[in-house]
C-alpha cells in the first residue's frame, strides 16, 4: 500500500476516535430526557379573539349604568378646584408671612438634628456649612415645601439634606387669632462636624 494513503487512514481514523471520545463526554447517553413542560415563567401572548369571555357580573356589585342613574345633579360648586392631570398648583399667597402671625411653626430640633444626614463630600473634606430654607406650613403643622434662600458653602450637599429632613414633617402650626393657619418662614440649619 501507499505510504500516504496509510498516513490518511491513521488520521481519519485518530480524528474519529477523537470525535467519538468527544460525544461521550459531552453528551450523557445513559440519561433519558423528557419533553420540557412549559415553564410557569413564560407568558404567553394572546390574540384578544383568544381570550376567555369575561366572568359574569356579580348581582350585588351595581353595573355602571345603574351607578350612573343614582347621580344627583346639583347648582352648587364643588369646594375643591379639580386641577387638570399632570399639573401641580402651589399658591405662596395662601401662606402668611411670619410677621403676620402670633407663633410661628415649633419643630423638634432634636429629632431634626438626629435624622439629619451630614453629607459625605462635606464630611470627608472637614467642611462645616450653614443653609437657610424658606419653609411652607399649612395650618396642620405639615411642610408642605421646601426651598433654599441661601447655602454656604455652595454644592457640598448642605442643602439637600436639609430639605430631605424637612419634606413632608409635621410640627405644631402657626397661630393668628388663636387659630391655627398657613405660614412662610425662615428657618436656619447649621452643620457642625462634632
Amino acid at each position: 500500500m501507499n505510504e500516504k494513503l496509510v498516513r490518511l487512514i491513521i488520521i481519519i481514523f485518530t480524528a474519529g476516535l477523537h470525535l467519538a471520545v468527544i460525544f461521550l463526554l459531552v453528551f450523557d447517553t445513559d440519561k433519558v430526557y423528557q419533553e420540557l413542560s412549559e415553564d410557569a415563567k413564560v407568558m404567553r401572548l394572546l390574540d384578544l379573539e383568544e381570550l376567555p369571555p369575561p366572568p359574569s357580573p356579580d348581582p350585588e356589585i351595581p353595573v355602571v349604568e345603574e351607578i350612573a342613574e343614582i347621580i344627583i345633579e346639583t347648582d352648587v360648586e364643588p369646594v375643591q378646584t379639580v386641577v387638570a392631570a399632570g399639573t401641580l398648583t402651589f399658591n405662596t399667597d395662601d401662606f402668611l408671612p411670619a410677621h403676620r402671625v402670633a407663633s410661628t411653626p415649633v419643630f423638634d430640633e432634636e429629632t431634626i438634628a438626629s435624622e439629619i444626614i451630614y453629607p459625605p463630600i462635606a464630611l470627608r473634606s472637614g467642611i462645616e456649612g450653614r443653609v437657610i430654607l424658606d419653609l411652607f406650613v399649612d395650618r396642620f403643622g405639615i411642610v408642605q415645601r421646601v426651598t433654599i434662600l441661601r447655602e454656604e458653602p455652595e454644592d457640598r450637599g448642605f442643602g439637600e439634606a436639609a430639605i430631605r429632613v424637612f419634606t413632608g414633617r409635621k410640627g405644631r402650626p402657626a397661630t393668628a387669632n388663636g387659630e391655627p393657619v398657613s405660614c412662610r418662614f425662615r428657618y436656619p440649619v447649621t452643620f457642625r462636624i462634632k
